[in-house]
């Protein structure tokens, strides 16, 4: 793990295989609220500010966890590679963050291991492909709108 200071609160690189452990640790600390758990992907992304001991991968999973009592923030960055990308899922530590790891799935095609119904949340079952990775290609969908008359 490496730590950088920020304002307002701590951000941690972890490595993907202790990620889970260390969040269960947090959470026992005080840490009771999944404030956000979101991802980036870094494609085509040179350099970027990381900790020499942190490998660059193409995507990262970004997780905000808030302990109110002790009015403290840390940010969790897990990097997660492009031809493995899973992180093991936090519901039992969080249980408001499954759905969290249903939009990062949905959108990003990072499997949450252990989650109880990973599944599309925004797009259709039928929707092929993870509309924020940067490779991906945008196809036309037709939309038909109906003609609403003014009330005014």
């Amino acid at each position: 793990m490496s730590e950088v200071k920020e304002r307002g609160g701590e951000v941690l690189f972890l490595p993907r295989v202790e990620y889970l452990s260390f969040v269960s640790d947090l959470r026992r600390q005080g840490f009771e609220v999944c404030a956000d758990l979101t991802a980036v992907d870094y494609l085509d992304v040179e350099e970027r500010p990381l900790p020499k001991e942190i490998k660059p991968e193409r995507f990262e999973v970004v997780v905000n966890l808030l302990s109110i009592s002790q009015a403290r923030r840390v940010r969790l960055r897990v990097q997660v590679p492009e031809n493995d990308p899973w992180i093991d899922s936090i519901f039992r530590q969080y249980p408001g963050s499954e759905a969290m790891e249903r939009e990062v799935y949905d959108l990003f095609g990072i499997l949450f291991r252990g989650h109880p119904d990973l599944t599309r949340i925004l797009l259709p079952e039928g929707w092929e492909g993870h509309p924020l990775r940067k490779d991906y290609a945008p196809q036309r969908v037709p939309v038909q709108f109906k003609e609403v008359k003014s009330t005014r």
